[in-house]
C-alpha cells in the first residue's frame, strides 16, 4: 500500500488540488450569485484599472532583478521620494531657478559620467550635456498657466533618475562581485535612508496632491479630484449602470502607455538589447564588449523612473489624494504581482499586476471587508507557487554541479 501511494503520489496530489478547487468554487458560488451582474462587471473593471498601477510597480522591481539579480526592497521608498519631488514642483507658485539648476547639473553629470569622468573631455558630449541641461532647466522653471504638469513631470524625472543613478554608483556598484545577499540588504537600508530624508525634507504629515483634478469654481487656482464617474448605461443588459472612476482610468491609461513604451524600448533599441544580453549572462555580455556597469546604471535609472511614475499614478488614482510616507508600503502590496508573474518576466509583471488587482476587487466584493482584499492576493500567490514555484512566466533554472 505504501509503495502504491509513493508511486502515484503525483496523481494523488493533483486529486487533492482539484478537490480543493471544486470545494472553493462551491463555497464561493452562492456569494457570487447574490451579486447583481453590473456589480460584478464594475468590480472587474475596477480590478483591471487597479492592476495597471500594480503592474508598473512590479515592472520596476522586475527590471532590476532581471538585470542584476537584486530584489530591490527600496523600490517603495523610491516611489515615495519621487512623488514628493513631483509635489514640490507641482504645488509651488515660483520655481527656484538655483535649485532647478543644481538638480539638473547633478543629474546630467551623473548620466554623462556613468562610464568615466573622462567622458567630459569630449567636447561633443560636453556640448550636448549643456544643451540638455538648459532645456531641462527651462522646462522645470518656466512657470505659466497650464505648465504645472510639465514643470512637475520634468522635475520628477530629473530628480528620480538622479536618485537611481546615485544609488547604483555609490551603493550597488561597489558590491559587484560580492554575494547578492549583500546588495539586497543594502536596498533595505536604502529604503530606510530615503524614508528618513523624505521625513526630514517634507515632514511626516500628509499633504494634498490632486493630479487628476478640475478647477475649483469657488477658489481660483485650486483643483479638486474628479469624483464624477463615467457612467455606462447597461441597465437593460446587466440590471444597472456601470460606473468607471475617471482618475483611475487616466492612471491606468498612462500606466499602460508607459508599459508599452518600455516594452518597445527593451525589445527594439540597442540599449534594450544590451540590457537583455546582460540580464541573460553578465560575464558573457562583458566578454563580447558590452559595458556591463554602464548598462546596470541605465537599468537603475530606468527603474527609478518607473518608480516615480508609479508613485505619482498611485496618488492620482487614490480616493483621498493624500501624499505621505505610507506610500512606500504600497510596493509591499505589489510584491505578490512580481512573484506571480515571475521575478525575471517583463510580461509577467503586467499579468501579475492585473491578477492582483482583480483578486483584491473581487475579494472586496464577495466579503465586503478590507481584510479579505488584503489577504486574498497572498492566498492566490500561495496556490500558484505550489504549481509554478518560478511564477506563471518565470524561467525554471537548472544548475548542474
Amino acid at each position: 500500500m505504501t509503495q502504491v501511494l509513493r508511486d502515484n503520489s503525483k496523481y494523488f496530489l493533483w486529486a487533492i488540488y482539484v478537490a480543493a478547487a471544486v470545494l472553493l468554487i462551491a463555497w464561493l458560488s452562492p456569494l457570487v450569485m447574490e451579486k447583481a451582474p453590473y456589480t460584478i462587471v464594475q468590480r472587474t473593471i475596477g480590478g483591471v484599472l487597479l492592476g495597471g498601477i500594480y503592474a508598473i510597480i512590479a515592472l520596476g522591481i522586475v527590471v532590476i532583478n532581471k538585470a542584476s539579480g537584486v530584489f530591490n526592497f527600496a523600490h517603495g521608498a523610491m516611489m515615495m521620494f519621487s512623488a514628493f519631488i513631483f509635489y514640490s514642483f507641482f504645488t509651488v507658485n515660483q520655481i527656484n531657478l538655483v535649485a532647478a539648476t543644481l538638480l539638473t547639473v547633478a543629474a546630467v553629470t551623473m548620466v554623462v559620467t556613468t562610464a568615466s569622468w573622462n567622458t567630459l573631455r569630449n567636447w561633443r558630449v560636453l556640448l550636448g550635456s549643456v544643451i540638455a541641461a538648459v532645456l531641462l532647466i527651462f522646462l522645470m522653471s518656466f512657470r505659466q498657466p497650464g505648465w504645472a504638469w510639465i514643470n512637475a513631470l520634468t522635475g520628477a524625472i530629473v530628480g528620480t533618475v538622479l536618485v537611481g543613478l546615485l544609488i547604483e554608483r555609490f551603493s550597488i556598484r561597489p558590491l559587484i562581485g560580492q554575494p547578492i545577499f549583500a546588495a539586497v540588504m543594502v536596498t533595505l537600508a536604502l529604503g530606510e535612508v530615503l524614508g528618513g530624508f523624505t521625513t526630514l525634507i517634507w515632514g511626516s504629515q500628509p499633504v494634498g496632491l490632486t493630479i487628476f483634478g478640475m478647477q475649483n469654481a469657488f477658489v481660483p487656482g485650486q483643483y479638486t479630484r474628479i469624483n464624477t464617474p463615467i457612467t455606462i448605461d447597461t441597465a437593460a443588459l446587466l440590471g444597472g449602470p456601470v460606473n468607471v472612476d475617471q482618475p483611475r482610468l487616466f492612471a491606468f491609461l498612462i500606466a499602460l502607455a508607459t508599459f508599452g513604451a518600455f516594452f518597445l524600448f527593451f525589445r527594439y533599441t540597442n540599449i534594450g538589447l544590451a540590457m537583455r544580453a546582460t540580464s541573460e549572462d553578465q560575464q558573457l555580455a562583458e566578454s563580447v564588449g558590452l559595458r556591463v556597469r554602464n548598462i546596470l546604471a541605465v537599468t537603475w535609472g530606468i527603474a527609478a523612473l518607473l518608480a516615480g511614475i508609479a508613485g505619482v499614478l498611485q496618488i492620482g488614482a487614490s480616493d483621498s489624494n493624500a501624499l505621505n510616507t505610507d506610500l512606500q508600503y504600497v510596493a509591499l502590496r505589489a510584491f505578490p504581482a512580481v512573484l506571480l508573474g515571475g521575478l525575471e518576466s517583463i510580461s509577467g509583471a503586467l499579468i501579475g499586476g492585473l491578477i492582483l488587482g482583480l483578486t483584491e476587487e473581487w475579494a472586496k466584493m464577495l466579503f465586503n471587508t478590507d481584510i479579505a482584499s488584503n489577504l486574498a492576493p497572498y492566498v492566490v500567490l500561495m496556490v500558484i507557487l505550489v504549481f509554478r514555484p518560478e511564477g506563471l512566466f518565470g524561467e525554471k533554472r537548472i544548475e548542474r554541479i
